[in-house]
């Protein structure tokens, strides 16, 4: 039987590649963005649905994650992928810049992870993927992208919270740190730099569908760096 998994930030760079890498693996796709699905290649799949939310709003993203439980009664996976980008440093970072890169990358993907992470708790089984960065390991890669550096570090303490919770079952939460994502956006907002460097997305979207496979299944704990040589 097919598994399920949640897709968001599903019409990305990222998570377009996810969703294909995921279809072609036979898994059924929710992919979930707050704008109108853009995965034109998707649309008549027949393992394919797309939802708009707002995964910054607590109670609308928890009313889709049980509306998805009680649809398909077991989720199996989540890649957590939705998140934005913001530079500045001490200096240009005021209060602001902070609660809103908190809200983009930490809020939206806890705000999914709180009731999946229960769910598969019930279920016994379950794989969680958060997206990190490299900016959050590395301050010297940080103090220039200070906000969103902070809000990309909140996901590496709540994976570990998850997984001494979950302890003991086979339910686990992965974060995946990449340098710069070979997108059509970053590419757009970086001319001239040397792409060869970057990672791209399908070698993501690659380790993304081993964790979650069977072949995935003795992993625990997981933070794997992406970063290539960027």
């Amino acid at each position: 039987m097919a598994k399920t998994v949640i897709i968001t930030g599903a019409n990305g760079g990222l998570g377009s590649a996810v969703v294909k890498k995921f279809l072609t693996a036979d898994y059924h796709v929710i992919a979930v963005s707050r704008s109108a699905n853009k995965n034109s290649f998707a649309i008549d799949h027949p393992r394919y649905e797309f939802h708009a939310v707002n995964l910054e709003d607590e109670a609308e993203t928890g009313a889709f994650i049980d509306a998805m439980v009680s649809k398909h009664q077991k989720i199996d996976g989540a890649l957590l992928l939705a998140g934005g980008f913001a530079a500045g440093n001490i200096e240009n970072t005021d209060g602001q810049a902070i609660k809103d890169m908190l809200a983009i990358n930490f809020e939206s993907a806890y705000y999914t992870a709180r009731p999946l992470f229960n769910h598969m708790l019930q279920h016994g089984y379950g794989r969680i993927v958060l997206i990190g960065s490299k900016p959050a390991l590395q301050p010297a890669a940080g103090k220039n992208v200070l906000a969103y550096a902070l809000s990309k570090d909140l996901l590496f303490k709540l994976a570990e919270i998850l997984n001494e919770t979950a302890k003991g079952t086979n339910v686990v939460t992965s974060v995946v740190a990449p340098s710069t994502i070979d997108t059509p956006s970053n590419r757009e907002a970086m001319p001239g730099a040397d792409t060869s460097k970057w990672v791209k997305a399908v070698q993501i979207a690659d380790l993304l569908e081993y964790i979650c496979s069977d072949k995935g299944d003795p992993l625990r704990e997981p933070v794997y760096k992406m970063f290539n040589n960027a």
